[in-house]
């Protein structure tokens, strides 16, 4: 791909999909802890009761596409029954500020009337799709996208294998990976069978998983590790699992996570960004857009304190330069693009744009980061209007 880059032999992909390419993102994680208790970040992170504001401070940073969440757990209390009551006031809020959302329908939790086990679990979440799709309809908004379960490998581990959150178990990851899949998959037909223009992303994490150095004996073991991180989208694909269902049409836009610790020694430590052997993040799209040729979002990226600004530095210029290789990619969000509480509630994180807010319900704006947006910005919209011929089009 580098080679590409430097003698001018693809040109630079143009975005179509969106209306922002920088994006942000709002937690919306509802799940259930190993101490019983449900977590709802849209409340914890004061964005309940500011959607409206919230949405108006990233509009004048030029942020027009913005991921958020519906809450299933508040929506269907009682099964069958929905109550929009938590989601309304939301959607409505993005739509006077003309923001352009990507809904999270069930990010890591559930009612606590389902068994995720059970196959009346797929059907509850099918319905439930269906009548999100029907309602964003009514609303008036054309083309809406969704993510029907967030982050499916991540779920997996953390509730399958280490048994931090819902459903809480151990050496059941595959099982309940198959399980979201199947899952996913009867979401995606119950929306599209009420809105044919819905389009779909699927957001997983991308990692990279070196063998210790002098250890070649553990190279295969690492690779294995790290071909698993395709397993969500091939199985949506069809390329493995065929019983679940998967197929072509099933893998729309794929969302890609990716964070500093998201390359590691096998079984050791993290890899630094200026260590020989990080695999740079433009090789890393270029791989994932190779395999599936589909439209990409880097769905999830970001850092904490300090590490804010130059994390997305890189980032950006790791995605200018695949693009440049025309890859795909179709936004960049910043997830979370506010701060919040952490998962244990113990702590701030100052992770995002914007702060907590204050007495008065208002957010700060992190200027050092929003500097650098701005000049992202500006630079990729000087590079989008060189002229380019023979425009490769985006696969439909």
């Amino acid at each position: 791909m580098q080679d590409q880059i430097e003698h001018g032999i693809s040109p630079m992909y143009h975005p179509t999909l969106f209306k922002s390419f920088l994006q942000a993102g709002f937690a919306c994680s509802t799940e259930v802890r190993g101490d019983g208790r449900r977590l709802d970040l849209i409340h914890a992170s004061g964005h309940e009761m500011l959607a409206s504001k919230d949405y108006a401070q990233l509009a004048e940073q030029k942020i027009v596409t913005v991921r958020d969440g519906l809450r299933w757990h508040l929506i269907e209390e009682t099964a069958g029954r929905y109550d929009w009551s938590s989601f309304l006031p939301t959607l409505h809020a993005a739509q006077a500020n003309n923001i352009q959302v990507i809904w999270d329908l069930c990010h890591y939790g559930w009612p606590d009337h389902l068994d995720i086990w059970q196959p009346a679990f797929v059907e509850h979440f099918a319905r439930f799709a269906g009548a999100v799709a029907a309602k964003v309809r009514d609303e008036g908004i054309h083309q809406p996208c969704y993510t029907p379960i967030n982050s499916i490998s991540f779920l997996a581990w953390a509730g399958g294998e280490m048994a931090h959150i819902q459903p809480m178990t151990s050496n059941k990851g595959k099982l309940l990976k198959q399980q979201l899949v199947r899952a996913t998959l009867a979401a995606m037909d119950a929306i599209r069978a009420v809105d044919d223009t819905a389009r779909f992303l699927q957001p997983e994490p991308v990692v990279h998983i070196n063998a210790p150095e002098n250890k070649p004996e553990l190279e295969a073991a690492s690779e294995e590790l790290r071909m698993a991180q395709f397993e969500v989208w091939d199985m949506l694909s069809g390329r493995i699992c065929p019983e679940l269902g998967g197929a072509p049409e099933y893998l729309d836009i794929v969302g890609v996570s990716y964070r500093p610790a998201n390359q590691w020694f096998f079984k050791g430590d993290v890899i630094a960004v200026d260590d020989i052997h990080y695999r740079p993040f433009a090789t890393i799209l270029d791989e994932v857009h190779q395999r599936y040729l589909r439209p990409i979002l880097i769905a999830e990226t970001g850092a904490e304190n300090d590490m804010r600004v130059p994390w997305m530095r890189y980032v950006f210029e790791q995605t200018v330069l695949a693009m440049k290789a025309n890859v795909a990619v179709e936004g960049l969000c910043i997830y979370p693009v506010a701060d919040y509480r952490s998962w244990s509630g113990d702590k701030h994180l100052p992770f995002g744009l914007l702060g907590m807010p204050d007495v008065n319900g208002c957010r700060s704006l992190f200027e050092p980061l929003a500097l650098e947006m701005r000049s992202q910005q500006i630079r990729l919209k000087g590079l989008l209007e060189d002229p380019l011929p023979d425009q490769r089009a985006m696969p439909a």
